[in-house]
């Protein structure tokens, strides 16, 4: 049991690293993180309902972010054996310095000993109230 325990430790510091280096990626249009790290058959739906293939997702990567700041305010990791939620809410200043949230979750599945995200989904909104319900 002590074993499963420092493993499911491990693989939640892991996950959260790579929670850091996704948004890390983002801002700074890294496309080169995202090739090693997105699974080949990883789709993102935004906020507007689109869904994005990875080429999609990489490419439009590669214009920069959409936002001048973002800063993220909580991250909770769930494990499930080969299989994991990174579910984060953050704050974010469009390029206008108007500012919003975004709550998203990021779903991780280990191949190869390597985690890879398969699959992500973005909430944004400019109401502010909604880091009232931190649920």
């Amino acid at each position: 049991m002590a074993n499963e325990t420092e493993r499911g430790n491990s693989d939640k510091n892991t996950l959260e690293q790579l929670n850091k280096e996704y948004i890390e990626a983002y801002m700074s249009a890294d496309v080169a993180w995202y090739e090693s790290h997105l699974a080949d058959d990883f789709v993102c739906i935004e906020s507007d309902g689109s869904v994005l293939s990875k080429a999609q997702f990489l490419s439009k990567t590669a214009q920069g972010p959409d936002v001048d700041d973002y800063k993220l305010q909580k991250v909770n990791v769930r494990v499930y054996g080969v299989v994991a939620l990174v579910q984060g809410t953050g704050l974010f200043a469009r390029r206008d310095e108007a500012p919003g949230v975004s709550r998203y979750t990021d779903v991780y599945v280990q191949t190869g000993g390597a985690w890879k995200v398969v699959s992500a989904q973005i909430t944004r909104t400019s109401q502010l109230h909604v880091l009232e319900n931190r649920q």
